[in-house]
């Protein structure tokens, strides 16, 4: 069944035992998207759309700070492709041009997007690797569509990451899981993972692409990778894969979690379904502008250099945080691929990990010493474990004072 929006006669896809028509629901290929008054004329005057031709009715004079807001024609729907702005993303990343990429409201709209034109309710299952990102759970059981679950590897006898390391891929198991059940139709991966913070190899990303009981996509989910090596990226493998889906965001590297702003980048056929099944107007005037803005060669400059001194950081955090090795902090986990690092906390005597304390911990920093990190204590590998986002100077040298303080305390 053609997809509206493509072209008839598209060249054979990689690899060959998949089909974007296999992948997608038939209710979903067939759709007949919603065509709003943007999509036919988008300057003149403009009398299609139902608008207040009046303007807003915000008054600059109740918060000045508001004036370059006001003036971006919030009375006016906004632009349904922001074509600009997938340019600028498409030259950041090397993918050929706008047809690869689509922008989602974060890529929590992204994930729940690829849930409803892939996966259908109650006879259709996705496929996750914990300790993952919880969304895709949460996700799946608002879509009502099943969850199979194939941990990482948990034992750190190999190290971190890699193809055999903690939190690695089990990509035997994946396997296994995906020719015993035919109705998984996406494997989600979470690179650098969250709250793990390790790369998936693109090894193991390109054994389960090209596995062929697979008929359906994977989705790497790299929100932290601009913190990891620049050759990390999956988004160097979109050019052959056809059954790949790498999703970005500017809410962590590019600072902008506020404006709400997800990336998927794939082939054309996949970024058109998504296209023909998103909402009109999913991303507003505002998010749009402040984008455009951090998209720029200037600022993506500045963000490559707070990523720079983020990173240098995060080092510096963990050699520091060793120092609390005799109050009962254990070695860190995990790859330190992200913003983030995540140490288990110990008994007090360090004989072994205890996540009744890292619970005391977490909360004694944040109700009494306003400090407020992630207790991850229960996912699956993490026992006893906080995740800590990597701060400015001065907040780095505050995790430390009051861990120290609340560990002697408790």
């Amino acid at each position: 069944m053609p997809i509206l929006g493509l072209p008839t006669n598209l060249p054979p896809t990689y690899p060959r035992h998949f089909t974007i028509e296999s992948a997608i629901r038939p209710n979903i290929l067939a759709l007949h998207p919603y065509r709003c008054a943007r999509d036919d004329y988008k300057s003149g005057i403009l009398l299609d759309a139902n608008e207040n031709a009046l303007g807003h009715s915000i008054t600059s004079s109740s918060d000045p700070s508001l004036t370059s807001t006001l003036d971006l024609d919030l009375h006016r729907y906004p632009d349904p492709s922001h074509d600009e702005i997938k340019a600028r993303i498409a030259e950041l990343r090397g993918v050929p041009d706008v047809k690869h990429v689509f922008l989602g409201v974060g890529s929590d709209e992204v994930i729940d997007l690829l849930m409803r034109v892939c996966v259908a309710p109650e006879r259709e299952k996705i496929l996750i690797t914990p300790p993952t990102y919880g969304m895709y759970g949460v996700c799946a059981q608002v879509n009502d569509v099943g969850v199979v679950k194939v941990p990482l590897e948990l034992s750190g006898d190999n190290g971190e990451g890699g193809e055999k390391g903690r939190f690695s891929v089990r990509v035997d198991e994946v396997k296994k899981a995906i020719s015993a059940d035919p109705s998984i139709k996406l494997v989600f991966l979470c690179s650098p993972g969250n709250p793990t913070g390790t790369l998936i190899s693109l090894s193991s990303v390109r054994a389960i692409l090209e596995y062929p009981d697979f008929k359906g996509i994977v989705i790497v989910d790299e929100a932290y990778i601009d913190f990891a090596d620049s050759n990390a990226s999956a988004v160097s493998l979109v050019k052959k894969y056809a059954n790949l889906c790498v999703m970005q965001t500017l809410s962590k590297s590019f600072g902008l979690a506020a404006i709400r702003l997800g990336i998927a980048i794939a082939q054309p056929p996949l970024i058109q379904v998504l296209t023909n099944t998103k909402a009109p107007y999913n991303i507003s005037t505002p998010t749009a502008h402040l984008a455009l803005s951090a998209l720029s060669p200037a600022s993506i400059a500045t963000m490559q250099s707070k990523v720079a001194t983020l990173t240098a950081s995060r080092s510096a955090l963990l050699s520091s945080i060793q120092s609390l090795a005799p109050s009962g902090v254990g070695k860190d986990i995990g790859g330190n691929n992200a913003n983030f690092i995540m140490v288990p906390i110990l008994k007090k005597d360090g004989s072994g990990e205890d996540n009744d304390r890292a619970q005391r911990v977490y909360k004694a920093l944040a109700e009494e010493n306003g400090v407020v990190v992630r207790f991850r204590g229960n996912e699956l590998g993490c026992n006893a474990c906080l995740r800590i986002t990597i701060g400015t100077e001065e907040e780095n040298t505050a995790v430390l004072e009051k861990l120290k303080k609340v560990l002697e305390e408790l």
